[in-house]
């Protein structure tokens, strides 16, 4: 892990002292299925079933630069598959944090709730799980500090864009399109895309 976490701050994609204190202390490793631990290591997605996989450490790291997610924040994470990416935001978030992973297939839902319970966050309530269709986010918590979906849409839901708290940041893929909307105003949001990344689609 350490030579993969090295490799990724060489290369420009880890850079925030608190994102590089998060890979370091929540071990990828406690993310994947038995049958994949020995490449957990390894700078490749890997499968976690039902069409899934655990995504890439570079595009964690890259999504999560441009999240850039603060301690004490509220953060909605839409498609928390392995729980990986669940635990690096609560443990940036800290204990006044709240992270709501929201997950569409069961199976997965409960083998993320099962990683992510090897720390303390559920204990603690900085991380709530919920399984179903997240298109709509999650009105009844709104508004939030920060929104990352994980599986690419094919255009940014309007219910993302009207949870986000002013000056929040959503970091979602649009194909294979990385996007970054940081809101101004209530419909007005500076955008930045970042090409050259592949995910699984979202499933509506």
């Amino acid at each position: 892990m350490k030579y993969l976490i090295k490799e990724l701050i060489s290369s420009g994609y880890l850079k925030t002292p608190e994102i590089i204190d998060a890979f370091q202390k929540i071990d990828r490793k406690d993310f994947v299925p038995d049958e994949y631990k020995d490449e957990a290591y390894i700078n490749a997605p890997l499968p976690i079933g039902h069409g899934q996989t655990i995504s890439q450490p570079l595009t964690v790291a890259f999504m999560l630069e441009l999240l850039q997610p603060k301690k004490g924040n509220k953060i909605l994470e839409i498609g928390s598959g392995s729980g990986w990416q669940t635990a690096l935001l609560a443990h940036i978030a800290g204990d006044k944090g709240n992270v709501f992973a929201i997950e569409l297939i069961p199976e997965l839902e409960k083998f993320g709730k099962k990683n992510v319970s090897k720390y303390d966050f559920i204990r603690k309530k900085t991380v709530k799980f919920h399984c179903y269709n997240a298109i709509n986010g999650m009105s009844e918590e709104e508004p939030f500090d920060r929104i990352i979906a994980s599986a690419a849409v094919e255009e940014i839901p309007r219910a993302w864009k009207e949870q986000l708290k002013i000056g929040g940041r959503l970091v979602v893929p649009v194909k294979d399109i990385i996007y970054l909307l940081i809101k101004k105003e209530e419909d007005k949001f500076e955008t930045q895309t970042y090409l050259g990344f592949a995910f699984v689609p979202f499933i509506a």
